[in-house]
């Protein structure tokens, strides 16, 4: 629903002294809280937010800011975070994590955490125990008792006395990480968007499962501000961002370099692609890949423009 600016300004002149100034009051706290963008949308989704009547250039753009990250999640199935470390690949944290199809089943998993609790249910609130998680992952009996036993041994997730089962929040969390009751304090995040992974997984489950865990493996050389797969991620200043070539990328995921290549261009999302290998202009003998932003992102709304005109 289209913003009347007009009539809360005339809202805004109706307002007594003592109500303007609680209103600026509670402005100035929301402007602070949303000099982070990301961290906005992390509780958008979860928790209905009434912002006062928006006055100031600041606030109406802090407001639409807002509005493009919620409407995003909502359009994508709303957002888990992915937990990973910088530059340190998957495999040195789960050692028995060692195929393609592990890493895509655990996406899969992890996009039904729920909010804060971290238990594994539908998305009506109702848990999902050990039968129904090998029903939704549509494997064979001996694969998912392999599987299930990886992530138990691994500590990704634990089962209780009536069978339900917890995901550690250090691998996926559900809601604000900032108010998190667990310390995740080691730990980057991403948003991973629910309906596109589960939509992905349905349409790779099989034979083609191994290239889905691509979008798992580049997790940690991901910048945030651009979804471009860098050496430095990390790095703020777009301008000193140095893109990674697919000889580095295949490298560094102990991929096939002469395979890796089609394997990005094969995952496709509603004919779309999931990696943009983007021509590199000063060398047009290698490829800067991109990330689908409807998959994962971690940056603001304006990052978010900018990056989804790459797939439009």
């Amino acid at each position: 629903m289209a913003i009347d600016f007009k009539s809360e300004h005339t809202a805004w002149r109706n307002l007594t002294r003592v109500e303007k100034r609680h209103h600026v009051q509670q402005a100035d706290a929301i402007r602070e809280a949303l000099r982070g963008i990301p961290e906005v949308a992390d509780y958008a989704e979860t928790v209905q937010i009434s912002l006062p009547t928006a006055t100031t250039d600041a606030q109406v753009r802090a407001y639409r800011s807002m509005g493009v990250m919620q409407q995003h999640g909502d359009d994508n199935g709303g957002f888990v975070m992915a937990m990973f470390q910088h530059l340190n690949r998957y495999d040195t944290r789960f050692n028995t994590l060692n195929s393609g199809e592990d890493l895509a089943r655990l996406m899969f998993v992890g996009t039904y955490v729920s909010y804060r609790e971290g238990r594994l249910e539908h998305d009506n609130g109702k848990p999902i125990q050990r039968r129904g998680l090998a029903e939704m992952l549509n494997v064979s009996r001996p694969s998912f008792t392999t599987f299930f036993g990886k992530l138990r041994d691994e500590g990704i997730i634990r089962i209780d006395e009536i069978g339900d089962i917890y995901v550690n929040p250090t691998v996926f969390y559900r809601g604000k990480v900032e108010d998190s009751p667990y310390y995740l304090g080691d730990y980057e995040h991403i948003r991973m968007y629910r309906k596109t992974i589960r939509d992905l997984y349905v349409q790779y489950n099989g034979r083609k499962l191994k290239q889905l865990a691509l979008i798992y493996e580049v997790l940690p050389y991901i910048n945030f501000a651009t979804n471009l797969v860098c050496e430095n991620p990390t790095e703020r200043v777009t301008d000193r961002l140095i893109p990674m070539e697919l000889g580095s990328l295949a490298e560094k995921l102990g991929r096939d370099s002469k395979r890796l290549k089609p394997a990005l261009h094969a995952v496709k999302l509603d004919d779309k692609p999931v990696f943009m290998l983007a021509v590199n202009p000063h060398d047009t003998r290698s490829y800067r890949i991109i990330i689908n932003p409807r998959v994962i992102f971690g940056g603001n709304a304006e990052q978010l423009q900018a990056t989804k005109a790459y797939f439009n």
